[in-house]
């Protein structure tokens, strides 16, 4: 048992980049699924793909074609450093589109992270390397999409184009300061989501005007005006966190109305207090958003947020090593980045086993039996 047909069928379009036909001794779909497998199982370069398939050579051959035998690593190199990123972003978000429908209030977190290890230096330029923006499905686990950014931009471009690809109708999107912007408000809004942003310096009109709003309301304390709160209290290891999340209309702020945020309905205060050892901190963070004024629903967005850096982030530093991944060679670094989405989400997706992301692929690796639960998860 192998990845299904349904599952291949999404990256079937993937056109190979190899041109000369002496360079394709070895299919694409089987480069493509053998690096697949090999990472579920643990694999976490070209060469451990190859000892991969060395090791299981006569297991794979009983699905793939392998009529040369098992790419070198070499050769696994080279097709994904010519192979078309964007064009496996696409095949990634359609075959996570056949498994996933957003679900109305469903918390998708979008936020960038830097492959580290994918650093390169160019003659006259100083080192670079890749950055990945990712979209997270809370509820569902799962990574609904990325977008590598283009060298020499940002994540304020590569966030719209990542949402032009994905299906978020009826989701929260949240986003922090980096994406705090009118264009991508707009974007939301017209797909028929919507939003909460992090509102930081970047911003700095609209961040001082609100602390300024939150400073008089709280001098006042809070006598009419139309509010709501919520609050909730985290603990565990010594440590005690209380969350205050302070709701207002939009209308307090009348010179929003000439700034043209699509939709937006929202302003937000979270007053944030973390006792640990005797020791208190505390701080206060804003947002704006296109919900109504609602502190639970809207508390229950930022809070859900981290579920990206704890979730996708964590794991992949911690369980896939991405960090010290040595792949560097052209498109090689991103396309290996979503292969690792791709292996992360069927990984997470295996509900049978109770234990982490790193066991699980090394349990894969032991036992084709449960590599074969985890590939199941294509199709769920």
């Amino acid at each position: 048992m192998t990845l299904s047909s349904q599952f291949l069928s999404h990256f079937e379009v993937l056109q190979d980049p190899r041109k000369e036909s002496h360079l394709k001794r070895h299919l694409l779909m089987d480069i493509l699924v053998l690096t697949i497998l090999a990472v579920i199982c643990g694999a976490d370069s070209w060469v451990e793909v190859e000892e991969f398939g060395e090791e299981k050579e006569e297991w794979l051959k009983t699905f793939l074609t392998l009529m040369h035998g098992i790419p070198s690593h070499d050769t696994i190199g080279r097709v994904f450093a010519s192979l078309s990123t964007r064009a496996l972003e696409e095949c990634f978000m359609k075959w996570v589109h056949s498994l996933v429908q957003v679900t109305n209030g469903e918390i998708i977190a979008i936020d960038g992270k830097t492959v580290r290890g994918s650093r390169t230096t160019k003659k006259g330029e100083s080192p670079s390397a890749i950055h990945m923006v990712s979209a997270w499905a809370a509820q569902q686990n799962m990574v609904l999409g990325q977008r590598q950014v283009d060298e020499k931009s940002n994540e304020i471009t590569a966030i719209p184009a990542l949402l032009k690809m994905l299906d978020i109708k009826g989701g929260i999107v949240t986003i922090d300061a980096m994406g705090c912007q009118r264009k991508i408000a707009t974007k939301i809004i017209d797909q028929g989501a919507d939003y909460v942003f992090t509102v930081k310096d970047n911003q700095g009109d609209l961040h001082q005007k609100m602390i300024e709003l939150f400073e008089k309301v709280e001098q006042k304390n809070w006598q009419d005006i139309w509010y709501k709160q919520s609050e909730t209290v985290d603990g565990g290891h010594g440590r005690v966190e209380t969350r205050r999340y302070s709701v207002l209309p939009v209308m307090y702020l009348p010179w929003m109305a000439s700034q043209k945020w699509q939709g937006l309905q929202s302003l937000v205060m979270v007053e944030r207090t973390r006792e640990i050892n005797d020791k208190i901190s505390y701080e206060k963070h804003y947002y704006i958003s296109s919900l109504k004024p609602n502190a639970d629903i809207i508390g229950d967005a930022i809070r859900s947020h981290w579920c990206i850096e704890n979730k996708l982030h964590w794991s992949l530093d911690v369980a896939f090593r991405e960090d010290q991944c040595r792949v560097r060679t052209g498109n090689a670094a991103s396309n290996f980045a979503i292969i690792r989405h791709i292996a992360l989400n069927l990984l997470k997706n295996e509900k049978s086993s109770k234990v982490g992301i790193k066991i699980k692929r090394s349990k894969a690796g032991w036992n084709n039996t449960y590599l074969a639960k985890v590939l199941a998860a294509s199709d769920s």
